[in-house]
């Protein structure tokens, strides 16, 4: 496989088959551990909620530190359900949708709908000519050029941190409460619309034991924070400097994979309420792996090595890179663009 600086090319049969005989190894989930997961995320998460209702007797002061608690275990919980749509958390497919579904009903996610998206983004990941599902929208140096003043404008709120980690969240929220045209099937549509009820009728028994506004002072800040993080998670996944597009042929799915996604190291703490989805050019390879096996399989084998190691202070440096720049085979910033280009 090439460096990460490379032009992209085609690994041969022999490494094809190296990465898949590694991930074989990990994909086998572990009904105890999954079990053991879900139990400590989904009583973690309860207790989260109870400390802040507990906290919001004294003052709301102290319930707004609780809420970071409650994202972080909310982030967790919507780990579960990211391993379940791809078929890692059980061996059972009916385990999994279950699971699946209760855990998107709690993180306001369509499970069904979701799941089918993400695996189109993970099938097309870092490749130019299908870009659309999944992704944080990334445009190339030249379609950026060739956009007028007020698509130059759009793309560049969007692509703003206060945008996309502010109104992000939001919009996110609201967005999952529809389907997704053009990519939803009948049991997509089917599992938003029970998606929408069973969260509702959530909030509405949890209303009825503390109160509708206790429910959106506890509930709302949580999942905005959660969603914000999620947001943040996605985009340094896959936006970084050297960052893996290619277009056609060109274009390979396991160099994607590797060397487009980046192996984000994060403290002991954040990693375990993320799901190990730090390790996300292990994941990318093989999503089948669940996620408590993501550490495992990249310490032991070297071949997940070469992958872009991302820190939490080079992660913020992550923002303020903008475009593809296809002649530099990388991702740059507003400066960096020619000023005779931008004047053209």
């Amino acid at each position: 496989m090439d460096r990460p600086d490379a032009a992209p090319g085609t690994p041969s049969a022999a490494a094809r088959a190296e990465w898949r005989d590694i991930v074989a190894r990990y994909q086998q989930p572990s009904v105890r551990r999954s079990v053991t997961q879900l139990a400590m995320t989904l009583l973690g998460l309860a207790g989260a909620f109870v400390a802040m209702h507990f906290a919001m007797r004294v003052s709301y002061t102290l319930v707004l530190p609780l809420s970071f608690v409650a994202a972080g275990f909310l982030v967790r919980t919507f780990i579960v359900m990211h391993d379940c749509g791809h078929g890692s958390f059980f061996k059972s497919r009916r385990a999994n949708d279950l699971v699946g579904f209760v855990t998107g009903a709690l993180t306001l996610t369509p499970y069904a709908q979701w799941a089918k998206d993400h695996a189109i983004h993970h099938a097309t990941s870092g490749r130019l000519d299908k870009r659309g599902y999944g992704d944080i929208e990334t445009l190339t140096v030249g379609e950026y050029l060739s956009l007028g003043r007020l698509g130059r404008l759009k793309y560049r709120l969007y692509r703003n941190p206060a945008v996309l980690l502010v109104l992000g969240p939001v919009w996110l929220v609201l967005k999952q409460r529809v389907h997704t045209p053009g990519s939803a099937g009948r049991r997509e549509i089917l599992g938003v619309h029970l998606t929408n009820l069973t969260a509702l009728l959530m909030l509405a028994a949890a209303s009825l034991w503390v109160g509708p506004r206790e429910v959106a002072a506890l509930y709302v800040p949580s999942i905005l924070i959660a969603a914000a993080g999620g947001i943040w998670l996605f985009y340094v996944q896959h936006q970084y400097e050297r960052a893996y597009w290619a277009s056609g042929e060109e274009w390979d799915y396991a160099t994607a994979a590797v060397e487009g996604s980046s192996f984000y190291r994060l403290p002991r703490v954040l990693d375990w309420m993320t799901g190990s989805i730090g390790f996300h050019h292990v994941h990318h390879l093989s999503p089948r792996i669940p996620n408590y096996y993501l550490r495992k399989a990249h310490d032991e084998n070297p071949y997940f090595h070469r992958a872009h190691r991302l820190t939490l202070r080079e992660s913020v440096h992550a923002f303020s890179l903008r475009l593809w720049d296809e002649e530099r085979n990388r991702m740059i910033g507003w400066r960096e663009i020619p000023r005779a280009a931008l004047r053209a």
